[in-house]
């Protein structure tokens, strides 16, 4: 019913598209060149999906939302350069010394090829340890036990293991395009908000969207008169890395090897984005092609609800997640310049039947 329902609303909306140049999706597999797509609630059902899943690029996808990164939309993205400057958005590859959720810390060797010649690098690390993309395999749907566009357990490790969705997907296709900072950091400061990025802390669409009016931004989608385009690449600075700077190591160290468990008991705790609907209304209906924030998790961590973000954004919709991007200059460079956009590219690992990847991402002004 719901799919009978989807088409018909876009019949009556066919003739009002026309007038208006409007190109608006009407079957799956979704147009990425189209102007208008279908808001969460009126996302179609689709067999063998979850409820609410956004498996819409074909049933061989393996870039989800990165398909909105089409020729038209980065060439568009490339009129951003407007000074040539260059921010990178990379946190040195052992920062942090003691990375979040128990993961493995970064080890760099050299090693001698010959005495005052030649030298190599040798380089043992966990590719989620520092500034990383979530890739479509590294967090499941919970309820249903798929990742992206159907992909389970068995594709990513066992004897049946393959490369759906594997990360080196994202680097075949490539990522560049508009990104958008919001600085909630520097917003929280500005208006006397106090938190520790160390600690549970939700940000909520609201304060987002005050945020983003402070600097000049509305926050919403172009569809509902906002500023926000699609394939827009999303950055939220939460502060993570000015307070990890802030910190003593023996402190920050303690922080980071709190004992971590899915649920409500879990000592991790990080500021990030709140687990509510209009949250999730507002990450799906944007229509970014990725999203990204200098935290550890990106959302509130641990959830109160009984959903992650994670969820929605890997698993259902085909969005990748970045964390720990280090936004202190960028921010800096957008205060400067008075804008907040920006052309972003990011060099992915190739890595077939990988999980994440470094990001690699540099801004361009």
């Amino acid at each position: 019913m719901s799919d009978i329902k989807f088409i018909a609303q876009n019949r009556l909306t066919q003739i009002k598209d026309f007038l208006t140049a409007n190109k608006m999706v009407i079957t799956i597999p979704f147009d990425p060149d189209s102007t208008k797509f279908p808001t969460r609630k009126e996302l179609p059902d689709i067999p063998g999906a979850p409820k609410g899943a956004a498996w819409v690029w074909g049933v061989d996808d393996n870039v989800g939302r990165l398909n909105l990164l089409t020729p038209t939309r980065v060439k568009a993205a490339s009129y951003e350069i407007k000074t040539g400057e260059i921010v990178p958005l990379n946190l040195p590859l052992n920062v942090p010394e003691v990375p979040a959720f128990h993961r493995e810390p970064f080890k760099h060797d050299i090693k001698i090829l010959a005495e005052n010649i030649a030298y190599d690098d040798l380089y043992r690390l966990n590719t989620q340890s520092g500034t990383q993309w979530d890739g479509f395999r590294h967090f499941a749907h919970i309820p249903s036990g798929t990742f992206y566009n159907g992909t389970r357990g068995t594709d990513i490790v066992g004897p049946n293991a393959n490369h759906k969705c594997s990360v080196h997907h994202l680097a075949e296709h490539g990522i560049a395009g508009r990104g958008v900072l919001l600085d909630y950091r520097g917003y929280a400061h500005k208006k006397g908000i106090v938190y520790d990025p160390y600690d549970y802390y939700p940000i909520s669409f609201e304060e987002l969207y005050l945020c983003g009016k402070d600097q000049g931004i509305d926050i919403r989608p172009q569809a509902q008169g906002g500023d926000i385009k699609i394939g827009d690449i999303l950055f939220i600075r939460s502060g993570f890395v000015e307070a990890y700077h802030s910190k003593i190591p023996e402190e920050r160290n303690k922080l980071a090897v709190r004992p971590h468990t899915l649920g409500l008991e879990d000592g991790q705790r990080w500021a990030g984005l709140a687990q509510e609907e209009k949250m999730l209304d507002w990450l799906h209906d944007s229509y970014f092609a990725a999203v990204s924030g200098d935290a550890p998790g990106f959302e509130a961590w641990p959830t109160h609800q009984e959903y992650y973000l994670h969820e929605y954004l890997l698993a259902l919709w085909g969005c990748p997640i970045g964390e720990m991007l280090d936004l202190e200059k960028l921010s800096q460079k957008c205060k400067e310049q008075k804008r907040w956009t920006f052309f972003v590219t990011s060099a992915s690992n190739n890595m077939p039947g990988g999980i994440s990847t470094h990001v690699n991402g540099i801004a361009i002004f």
